[in-house]
């Protein structure tokens, strides 16, 4: 009898441990910890701590300070360039919707310098920055409208904008061409009125040469040029400052193609390519030598890693 009670309490005793060792019947089974709320929440805290850590350190990358426009001592104006900040909230907010660090998700925005190139005195542009790798062709125009159209082509060839100063009695006369150039989206520029010696001229009579030519050719294209360039070079400090009141840039060259002494096309493309230089102006003008070799100059210029640009886009002071 003894012996009968024991196997039954052992009996008891084996089934109760296997019901508390079965998982599925366990009573007292506690939440898991990872999903407690108060430890979730610690958790999404630390990820968001390292992610704006890991955004503080490639801030220190990323960012740029702003560049101001300057006046210097041999190129007179020179473009400002904007600087690169980093927003570290908004990026931080990207990175936890997408739930992991990606620096192509950083929100950047740029910095205005503090003085920009419309914001200096009256003065010539004879460049661009150093750091550009791009260059702007400046062709004048008072003379050679036989050798425009193929002069266009070979720019349309090459995918290429040039920035065409137009003399204002030439555009008068050759109104068809003025229009080409413009559909073709270039940029068109003023090159006074009938090619006057500049720097003997008051700012009153530099003043009249300028606004005729803008009237004819505002007349012409619809736009009001925003550049103007002086004939051969030529100007006083009255000349700057009666473009400077139009709301003009004035601009002048870095690399001197000296075509009108009609150079072989391989002595006009050694000129160019010795004296090439980031943000050069290349002084040109439609000529038998240009027509004939802007093609290999433009070649050249691709093959020394620089780019062909308007004055709107290689003066531009953004990023």
């Amino acid at each position: 009898m003894g012996m009968h009670r024991i196997i039954i309490h052992l009996v008891v005793f084996i089934t109760l441990l296997f019901l508390i060792v079965d998982s599925g019947h366990m009573p007292f089974q506690a939440e898991s910890v990872n999903h407690h709320p108060v430890f979730s929440d610690i958790a999404v805290r630390a990820d968001e701590q390292d992610l704006r850590q890991e955004i503080e350190a490639v801030r220190k990358e990323v960012e740029q300070p702003a560049e101001n426009a300057r006046i210097d001592k041999i190129w007179k104006k020179v473009p400002g360039k904007a600087g690169v900040k980093v927003d570290v909230d908004a990026s931080l907010e990207k990175m936890k919707k997408a739930g992991i660090f990606d620096r192509e998700l950083l929100v950047v925005k740029e910095v205005k310098p503090e003085i920009t190139l419309d914001e200096l005195p009256a003065s010539p542009i004879y460049r661009a920055r150093e750091d550009q790798e791009q260059v702007a062709l400046l062709i004048n125009v008072s003379w050679g409208e036989d050798h425009i159209p193929a002069i266009l082509q070979t720019l349309k060839d090459a995918n290429a904008k040039a920035n065409f100063f137009i003399e204002g009695k030439w555009a008068k006369e050759h109104n068809q061409l003025v229009e080409m150039i413009k559909e073709e989206g270039h940029v068109i520029g003023n090159h006074a009125y009938n090619h006057p010696d500049m720097s003997r001229m008051s700012k009153t009579d530099s003043a009249e040469q300028i606004s005729q030519t803008n009237e004819i050719i505002h007349a012409i294209t619809g736009d009001k040029p925003v550049y103007f360039a002086p004939p051969s070079g030529s100007f006083n400090d009255g000349t700057i400052q009666a473009a400077n009141d139009q709301e003009m840039e004035t601009i002048l060259w870095s690399v001197d193609t000296i075509d009108w002494q009609k150079p072989t096309v391989p002595v006009m493309m050694k000129r160019v390519t010795e004296k090439l230089h980031p943000g050069a102006f290349i002084l040109m003008h439609p000529t038998p030598v240009v027509e004939a070799g802007l093609a290999d100059m433009l070649k050249a210029i691709k093959e020394k890693g620089y780019s062909v640009s308007t004055l709107d886009t290689i003066l531009n002071e953004g990023r």
